[in-house]
């Protein structure tokens, strides 16, 4: 099942995200319906709360960049009730974009290594070391759990800048190739 995106203005975007049990109801269900969803808007990452659920619970799947950066090859990944523990490393500024934020991409600087312990899919624990792209892609999906966006971690004038354009997505005037709405 393909979900519709949740757009920025939804409140469910701001909310701190629950944690969940083994026992949450169609919870193998539900992770392939991430990735289906992630896959048909052309993500590389999504969280619950973009699909409306908040819960703690998102899906990567880097692998599409493995010719731009080998180390992303098979960083198709799970992460239920994820904990960062460690942020470190150089701070690196690059472009980031959302799927709840269609159409806008901005510099955002992000530590280059974090350490995180999250369930996977099988409600097995880890506790990992992810640095570079992986780094980046692990902070932009944990700070939905958390009710942050990208724009949070720009500069106040920028995002003054932005504000026509974040008023357009709250009223869904924006094209796009995925489905979307405004969760109330």
């Amino acid at each position: 099942m393909v979900y519709p995106i949740v757009v920025y203005g939804s409140p469910v975007l701001r909310m701190v995200a629950k944690e969940i049990t083994p026992e949450y109801p169609n919870l193998k269900q539900f992770i392939e319906d991430m990735f289906e969803t992630m896959y048909k808007a052309d993500g590389m990452g999504l969280a619950a709360p973009q699909v409306g659920k908040s819960i703690r619970l998102f899906v990567v799947d880097g692998t599409s960049l493995e010719e731009e950066d080998p180390a992303m090859k098979d960083f198709k990944k799970t992460f239920i009730n994820p904990k960062i523990l460690e942020l470190d490393g150089i701070p690196v500024l690059l472009n980031e974009g959302c799927l709840s934020l269609p159409r806008l991409r901005e510099d955002v600087d992000r530590s280059s290594r974090v350490k995180i312990r999250y369930y996977d899919e099988n409600f097995k624990l880890f506790e990992e070391v992810f640095d570079g792209l992986k780094a980046r892609v692990i902070q932009h999906e944990y700070d939905h759990l958390e009710g942050v966006l990208f724009i949070d971690r720009i500069p106040p004038l920028r995002k003054k800048l932005l504000k026509g354009r974040l008023n357009d997505i709250t009223k869904l005037k924006v094209d796009v190739s995925y489905k979307i709405k405004f969760q109330k």
